[in-house]
């Protein structure tokens, strides 16, 4: 299987004119996966926790929006025996896991996820991001790297940029949003992991992109997890929501 970055949006993106089908479409043409292993920006824990494997409620974590954004239902059935490889992989290497049973999906994972494989029918287990640092999630990548093998897409779900200051514009794209996903794309075309890495300080107005970097940070485990085919690397989804950059990447 391929590993992914997609930017996830917010519950509105069910509502866009274009995004939702962008989603679909780049599902159909991915393989079928076995099951989909899915961390989201939305779900900081340490040490690195497994949420639940059997059917739990989804967390409405944001607050503000019309009623029915609390009544969307994704029941995908849980996945014991990849949080039982997750496990293994990871404490083998010495990584300290948790189990949080009762933790559903947020909508880090469950909006994206309804327009790629709206049947619900495979199978989710969200894990938490243990650390916000690069070089860490990248290891975390590198670790659950033979899961692919085993017909796990593995997802890292942010947003390509995240100020959330760029909602106030009425859609206009800030010039330190166009500017980072610019050197981000270029920084990807040409592998440059050293300064992906560190992209606080590499990229141009890296701290006003993301103030703070959760909604990069998946980007990391994506990479590490297929870091041996970062020359396939590409963009499937670009452009902009509400003045942020909604980049996606596919790897292998």
């Amino acid at each position: 299987m391929p590993a992914i970055y997609l930017s996830h949006g917010a519950p509105p993106l069910a509502d866009d004119a274009t995004w939702p089908g962008q989603l679909a479409d780049w599902s159909k043409n991915l393989p079928r996966p076995a099951s989909v292993l899915m961390v989201s920006a939305h779900w900081e824990d340490a040490p690195l926790a497994l949420g639940a494997t059997t059917t739990a409620p989804l967390v409405y974590d944001f607050w503000g929006f019309p009623q029915h954004y609390y009544e969307v239902r994704y029941p995908a059935p849980g996945a014991p025996r990849l949080a039982e490889s997750v496990r293994k992989l990871l404490r083998g290497a010495g990584q300290p896991v948790q189990d949080v049973p009762d933790r559903g999906l947020d909508h880090g994972a469950y909006v994206p996820l309804a327009e790629m494989y709206p049947d619900a029918d495979i199978p989710v287990l969200q894990i938490s991001l243990p650390t916000l640092d690069p070089r860490r999630l990248l290891e975390v990548g590198r670790r659950l790297a033979p899961l692919r093998d085993e017909g796990v897409l593995i997802v890292g779900s942010g947003f390509f940029t995240h100020n959330l200051r760029a909602l106030s514009l009425g859609g206009q794209v800030p010039s330190v949003m166009a500017e980072f996903d610019d050197w981000g794309r270029r920084a990807l075309a040409a592998q440059d992991l050293d300064a992906l890495l560190d992209f606080e300080n590499k990229a141009p107005a890296g701290r006003l992109a993301h103030p703070r970097t959760e909604h990069f940070a998946p980007l990391f485990v994506t990479l590490g997890a297929a870091e041996e085919e970062l020359a396939t690397q590409r963009s499937v989804i670009d452009g902009f929501w509400m003045g942020m950059a909604k980049r996606s990447v596919q790897v292998g």
